[in-house]
């Protein structure tokens, strides 16, 4: 399934961008002139192992060292993931990781509720990869947060209510990865979860690989396309970030 497209993009002619001119052009957004009352969106869009939460959690990691603590946030699609239970009712275990198996829509009620909201924290879930499940409250939104960093799959994609949520959106950047270098990032965080090998690459094969061609077809839509090399990894503890 989606071969030819796959093999379009198993050479990436991407350069990498320097993680200091990531976080330069992302200060620029917070300091700059906004599409929302004095608070921006960031969005990160990209495939399965493209690298999305790393790049958000170092953005907002330097920019809070750089502008103050909580001057920045970071907020994931991954928190909308439907509970296994949910996914068991519907019958999507299987495909956990696609569209359908996300919140969308309470996805992008959060993020109406942060561009107008300012007075009071705004808790947002997150996902954590040894219980499998979202995890509510696990991040902050404070009343002087300037920029929000939102990352997930299908952000640029076209289809509803990814369309909408781009309109929310000051900048949206795709994030870019080989194949091979995305199947062995995924293929490292399915062993960790529990898989074994030959079903950790089944499930690169049958889920992670139809969702990432899926992904690519919004790759257009984005504002920028970037391709972050050397950044620090972002174990995901379960930490308030």
């Amino acid at each position: 399934m989606h071969e030819e497209a796959r093999a379009a993009h198993t050479s990436d002619p991407t350069p990498v961008t320097a993680p200091a001119e990531l976080v330069e052009s992302a200060a620029r957004l917070l300091n700059g002139r906004t599409i929302h009352k004095g608070r921006s969106l960031l969005g990160l869009a990209g495939p399965p192992g493209a690298g999305k939460s790393t790049l958000a959690r170092y953005l907002v990691t330097e920019l809070n060292r750089a502008e103050g603590p909580g001057t920045a946030a970071y907020l994931p699609l991954d928190g909308f993931h439907l509970a296994n239970a949910q996914l068991d009712r519907l019958g999507l275990r299987s495909r956990k990781g696609s569209p359908a198996s996300f919140d969308a829509l309470g996805y992008l009620a959060l993020l109406r509720r942060v561009t107008v909201e300012r007075f009071d924290d705004i808790y947002a879930p997150g996902f954590d990869r040894r219980l499998d499940e979202a995890v509510a409250g696990r991040h902050v939104i404070q009343p002087h947060t300037r920029l929000v960093v939102t990352e997930g799959n299908y952000l640029a994609n076209d289809d509803l209510p990814w369309r909408t949520v781009r309109t929310l959106l000051h900048e949206l950047w795709y994030v870019e990865a080989e194949d091979a270098v995305r199947d062995e990032r995924l293929l490292r965080r399915h062993l960790a979860g529990g898989r074994n090998a030959k079903a950790a690459q089944d499930w690169i094969t049958g889920n992670d690989g139809p969702n990432g061609e899926y992904v690519k077809l919004g790759r257009a839509a984005c504002t920028r396309v970037v391709r972050a090399g050397g950044l620090p990894p972002a174990p995901d503890r379960g930490s308030v970030s």
